[in-house]
């Protein structure tokens, strides 16, 4: 039985359903085995949440920092970063909307390693943030509540986007990062060539799209 297929089951229910919602002989029903088996192979129902969480924020993490590969400029940063935001949360919508709403179902100490690793990956914008405050690109009247709106706004493409539809997914990007560089009163909305625009892959829990 291969894991991602498990995990694509459970991310299928838990985003539909929610996870307390979600039984283990459901997730069991829904890759042919029985809840020992299931037990067996992926541990508990928080155990399989947590690792498609860590999945997701170190795929996340990871994807960030190869987008913005050297880069020093930090309006070039930041642009980098909400395309790869965009990006990835369009790719992978089932999967970041789990990761998003279903921290509150973990433990105490599951909790606390997940949050460190979306704080890690938080820290990258405001770093571009900071930077970008410091040398005069950026003027808002608060860098945290500005970071805050930019990164829901992109997370909420999870919700409404799809492949195929009015715009492609590097138009979208490309808006994104027009609209936080007006947010961030930035003169020039610094579109970059759709050429350079981070490509985010699917990971492996997020289920088979059906459009």
């Amino acid at each position: 039985m291969e894991l991602g297929r498990v995990q694509q089951a459970a991310v299928a229910c838990f985003a539909q359903r929610g996870f307390a919602a979600t039984g283990i002989r459901e997730l069991g029903s829904a890759v042919g085995l029985n809840s020992a088996t299931l037990y067996h192979y992926v541990g508990g129902k928080e155990d399989l949440l947590l690792g498609i969480m860590n999945d997701c924020l170190s795929a996340m993490i990871s994807g960030a920092k190869q987008a913005l590969d050297g880069s020093t400029d930090p309006v070039r940063q930041l642009a980098l970063l909400m395309a790869f935001h965009v990006g990835f949360t369009a790719t992978n919508p089932s999967t970041a909307r789990v990761t998003e709403h279903e921290m509150r179902a973990l433990s105490p100490s599951a909790r606390e390693q997940m949050q460190a690793l979306r704080d890690e990956y938080e820290q990258l914008f405001s770093d571009a943030l900071k930077a970008g405050e410091r040398q005069g690109s950026f003027n808002t009247a608060d860098l945290g509540i500005a970071r805050l709106a930019l990164m829901e706004m992109g997370t909420g493409v999870s919700h409404w986007y799809r492949k195929g539809g009015r715009l492609s997914l590097a138009e979208v990007q490309l808006n994104f990062i027009s609209l936080a560089m007006r947010i961030l009163a930035v003169p020039d909305e610094f579109p970059l060539p759709p050429q350079q625009l981070p490509v985010p892959q699917v990971i492996a829990s997020e289920p088979t799209s059906k459009d």
